[in-house]
């Protein structure tokens, strides 16, 4: 499951909206019509000139371990030529084998390489390749070493980040690899690749001397972490084995589809990694029978537009890639009740959104949220009153003279209390409840 589209309203094509991205093709049949097999070869090859098959590919494929850190690092290009009749691709890949650096400025610097061929598509044959508006997922499939690769792309303008995941077979603690079927498919591998269609591998030296014009990304540019959290709108374009492709208008995002904006994902399960240039990949830690992993790629390929350039007010741009992904799905026995093995992974979803920023968050700030907590919880202060000075003990006084008989007692020394007159004490209401208990 790829996750509903969130206050959507479907629409029976996609167009390429102002400044690229939209897709840029239309599928044909109505609204919940799914399409024929002819029909959707057309649009995945459709899919494929117009946002892949454009040349090479130039880029440095950087791999990481599980904890994260770089174990590989090598300069390579991605060739996706056409023929001239646009009816064959030829898919290959070029490696620098070596390259050595010219000291003076008469000379050159001299590079080997090396070509290897990987496929030729055709439409209706693109081997484990499916296509969704500006994204691209390959696999899963099975390596000859037993590991599982996915990959997923995204493109923008001369430029796409690209990113391959591969899960090798795990056992439990205590039971021998190899001595059962594996229990699991564990993430030992990440490879992310920032490409273009230029002159050589996109570099920060490369995009200083040389900026990249509007309309295409800028690789190497800081990113803050509130980048992310901003109100998007766009298109989706969604495919499932039994609905096939459909499209939708988002108009809103609900906070729960915002995955975006978790960079460590919606639970322990989840391997994430944040990198550099606005780019986000998650991932299953391990794949389980019988439960589905999300793979998911996000990328902010453009900032807004500079204010006071020809191009000020054009807004900030979110790409979202996701695939829902099947392994390990038992073969068993019915008869005997035994397991013979596993169906090889599939494809259970795909979905690519194109957004773009179309207003702040409110409320969004956490910051501002714990200072309006710490003022709503803030206890207002208190007038401190003015220390009191102890008064000495009362000296003791001379007995008073005894009052001659049948006259007036002296009202000095005698001590008012509030509520009463000469001296009474305040009416408590004990005299009326002891002349109820007289009756």
């Amino acid at each position: 499951r790829c996750g509903s589209p969130p206050t959507t309203t479907t629409t029976t094509t996609l167009r390429m909206a102002e400044g690229g991205g939209g897709g840029g093709v239309s599928m044909p049949g109505m609204p919940g019509e799914k399409m024929s097999k002819e029909e959707d070869d057309e649009v995945q090859w459709d899919l494929f000139k117009r946002h892949h098959a454009k040349g090479s590919w130039r880029g440095t494929w950087t791999s990481y371990d599980y904890m994260g850190d770089v174990v590989d690092s090598t300069i390579a290009s991605v060739n996706l030529n056409l023929d001239d009749e646009a009816k064959s691709a030829e898919h290959s890949h070029t490696f620098v084998t070596s390259s050595k650096v010219s000291d003076c400025q008469t000379c050159f610097d001299s590079t080997e390489t090396k070509t290897l061929p990987v496929a030729t598509y055709t439409p209706g044959d693109l081997r484990k390749a499916r296509y969704a508006s500006v994204a691209s997922v390959t696999g899963p499939s099975l390596l000859r070493s037993g590991a599982m690769s996915t990959e997923l792309a995204l493109t923008h303008g001369d430029g796409r980040v690209r990113v391959t995941f591969q899960h090798a077979p795990v056992w439990e603690k205590g039971i021998e690899p190899g001595s059962c079927p594996p229990q699991g498919l564990k993430l030992f591998r990440t490879t992310v690749s920032r490409e273009a269609l230029r002159p050589g591998p996109p570099t920060a030296e490369s995009e200083a001397s040389n900026p990249p014009p509007r309309g295409d990304p800028k690789f190497f540019r800081p990113i803050p972490p509130f980048f992310w959290h901003k109100k998007w709108a766009g298109t989706s374009w969604t495919w499932g084995p039994s609905t096939g492709d459909r499209g939708w208008r988002i108009e809103e995002m609900d906070e729960m589809d915002a995955w975006h904006g978790r960079p460590t994902g919606d639970h322990m399960g989840v391997w994430s990694m944040r990198l550099p240039g606005g780019i986000l990949v998650q991932c299953p830690r391990v794949f389980t029978g019988g439960e589905a992993g999300l793979c998911r790629l996000a990328w902010l390929p453009e900032d807004d537009a500079p204010p006071g350039t020809a191009e000020d007010g054009d807004p900030a741009r979110l790409l979202r890639a996701e695939a829902s992904v099947l392994a390990l799905e038992p073969v068993i026995d019915e008869e005997e009740d035994l397991l013979l093995g596993f169906y090889p992974p599939s494809l259970g979803s795909l979905r690519c959104d194109v957004l773009r920023k179309v207003g702040e968050l409110e409320d969004a700030s956490m910051l501002k949220k714990l200072m309006e907590m710490d003022k709503d919880d803030a206890v207002a202060p208190v007038k401190e009153a003015a220390p009191q000075v102890p008064q000495p003990p009362p000296q003791p006084s001379a007995p008073a003279p005894a009052a001659a008989k049948g006259s007036a007692p002296s009202s000095e020394g005698v001590t008012k209390k509030e509520g009463g007159d000469k001296g009474e004490e305040p009416d408590s209401g004990l005299d009326a409840i002891r002349r109820s208990l007289k009756f």
